[in-house]
């Protein structure tokens, strides 16, 4: 079956401002998704990234105004410097894998809402009773967050390497079985383009 694999951090502010367009695209073109959550930073050690707050003041300057201006265009709420940025991103994507094991919710409106609860409602996504709550919250049983830690973080570590073979190198990275990649929220016109051809 068609399918696009989704790597994403689910600290990074671009795969919150992507809001569900990904799941909405998808379903336009009858693709299935895989996500996968990945640590970013260290995505960006093995292939030449450098994190936000190590990069030149030229660079992080326009990164809120670029920022502030996609949140805008999006009609989405953020604060580009929430509360809890940055944190640590394994426990919420620990909790999306078992969620995508278990089924049965809204798998895109949870990677939205663990965005959300960080950029736009200052919340603590490493805490687990902000877990529990997104996952509640899209259908999902909040003893997920508590559950298949072990295979969670197996899982993470080889998305990581997954998305260094298959050519990731930021966050949201899209990948169609064809080996079309796409990245960045600012794409998904032209994935969806893409599989309108495809």
């Amino acid at each position: 079956m068609a399918r696009i694999d989704y790597y994403f951090a689910t600290i990074s502010p671009f795969t919150y401002l992507a809001g569900t367009r990904l799941e909405e695209i998808a379903d336009k073109h009858g693709y299935t998704i895989t996500y996968k959550p990945l640590d970013i930073l260290g995505l960006f050690s093995r292939t030449g990234g450098t994190p936000p707050g190590e990069r030149h003041p030229n660079r992080q300057e326009y990164r809120l105004q670029d920022l502030r201006r996609t949140a805008d265009m999006a009609g989405l709420p953020l604060n580009v410097k929430p509360a809890f940025f940055p944190t640590n991103p394994a426990p919420s994507s620990y909790a999306i894998i078992a969620a995508q094991a278990a089924g049965g919710g809204d798998l895109g409106g949870l990677v939205h809402g663990i965005g959300r609860a960080c950029w736009a409602e200052e919340k603590n996504i490493a805490e687990d009773d902000v877990i529990r709550d997104v996952l509640s919250a899209h259908g999902f049983d909040p003893k997920l967050a508590d559950s298949g830690l072990l295979t969670g973080a197996e899982t993470y570590a080889r998305n990581l390497e997954d998305a260094v073979a298959a050519g990731v190198f930021g966050a949201p990275f899209y990948i169609t079985n064809d080996d079309q990649r796409f990245w960045g929220q600012d794409r998904l016109d032209q994935l969806d383009w893409a599989l309108g051809r495809a």
